[in-house]
């Protein structure tokens, strides 16, 4: 929970997430190599290079968008969530590495500047057979460079997390960008379908789990006032020990967690980076968030000492079996006594 620069803290996690991600990256590499040398053995090193990169950027660019959406269909994904800023990063290196062999390849044997090259030498725009798609590249890559050179707590913290937020929206821009330009580049020259169909599943399978995630959460919103001005939320059966059920209540997102015989709700952001507290667990008794793991008291929304920060609070009440939330929240900090799921009160209509 630093809000100052500090060195990465290589925890046993990290080490294996690190790990399973390069030995993947590393077969990856080399099953590509080795079998484009046998497949297409006129195409030169360099190429073959370019080829390998771009491609394992480009799926792993399609992994980190639909690791969201997985996580709020089926809280079995959660895992993938924790490190995933590392799994960006090596996306923009390896996108660099791709652009970087195809600058020196099509760009630095001439008398002018390779960059001054690629964002001069071809300006028909006008064609779709002869865009520059160079330069869509050339852009989403500078994207992913803002992104990974602020994917640090420190950035974070200077930024603030509302334009840290907004920033880091900003790679599904640098995935439209990456999408036409191997729409307009590389599927221009290839004869064979494969690369134009892995690449239509792609984008059908990123927008598919967007959408589903969307309509799962906007019935999970759907909540209509009770005689007492608390919401219904869902009942007590649907949420897990430990865990939490994310519901609407007025325009705020909250997490309604159960923690032993006890109901509380909080504000379902971290205040780190905007994180779904919801979709994290009680660990010690307290409320974990999935990204990064800051941690809040759920009676109290506040993090344990010596940290500082506040979530907002909600009271809460049982009734025959169904959680109920006021739409009001409270100050962040503000202590909630919680609702007991033994206790059912019972309506009076």
């Amino acid at each position: 929970m630093s809000v100052a620069y500090q060195a990465v803290g290589w925890n046993r996690s990290k080490k294996i997430y690190d790990g399973v991600l390069a030995t993947g990256l590393a077969i990856y590499l080399v099953t590509f190599l080795g079998l484009g040398a046998v497949l297409q053995p006129n195409a030169t090193a360099e190429t073959l290079l370019i080829r390998a990169l771009g491609t394992v950027a480009i799926l792993l660019l399609h992994l980190i968008l639909c690791i969201g959406p997985l996580c709020r269909l089926d809280r079995r994904f959660l895992p993938l969530l924790y490190n995933r800023r590392h799994l960006g990063v090596t996306v923009f290196m390896l996108a660099l590495a791709h652009g970087l062999f195809g600058l020196i390849q099509f760009h630095a044997l001439g008398n002018v500047n390779p960059i001054v090259s690629l964002l001069t030498s071809n300006t028909r725009f006008a064609s779709v057979a002869d865009f520059p798609f160079h330069l869509l590249g050339f852009v989403a890559l500078l994207i992913l460079f803002l992104m990974a050179a602020t994917s640090h707590d420190f950035w974070l913290h200077n930024l603030s997390a509302p334009v840290w937020k907004r920033l880091h929206m900003m790679v599904y821009l640098a995935y439209g960008l990456l999408i036409a330009h191997v729409s307009l580049g590389a599927l221009q020259s290839e004869t064979s379908p494969l690369l134009a169909g892995v690449l239509t599943a792609g984008v059908l399978v990123v927008s598919t789990l967007h959408l589903a995630a969307a309509r799962v959460e906007h019935h999970t919103d759907a909540a209509v006032r009770d005689g007492e001005d608390f919401l219904p939320a869902c009942s007590v059966a649907d949420i897990d020990p430990d865990r939490a059920r994310v519901v609407t209540v007025g325009d705020e997102r909250v997490a309604v967690f159960r923690h032993g015989d006890c109901i509380s709700a909080i504000s379902n952001v971290c205040r780190h980076q905007g994180g779904p507290l919801g979709e994290g667990k009680i660990i010690d008794g307290c409320v974990t968030c999935p990204w990064h793991g800051y941690q809040y008291l759920p009676e109290t929304g506040a993090a344990p000492p010596p940290f500082t920060e506040k979530v907002a609070t909600f009271r809460t009440k049982v009734v025959d079996g169904r959680v109920l939330v006021h739409p009001r929240a409270l100050p962040p900090g503000t202590r909630v006594e919680p609702a007991r799921i033994g206790v059912q009160l019972r309506s009076t209509s």
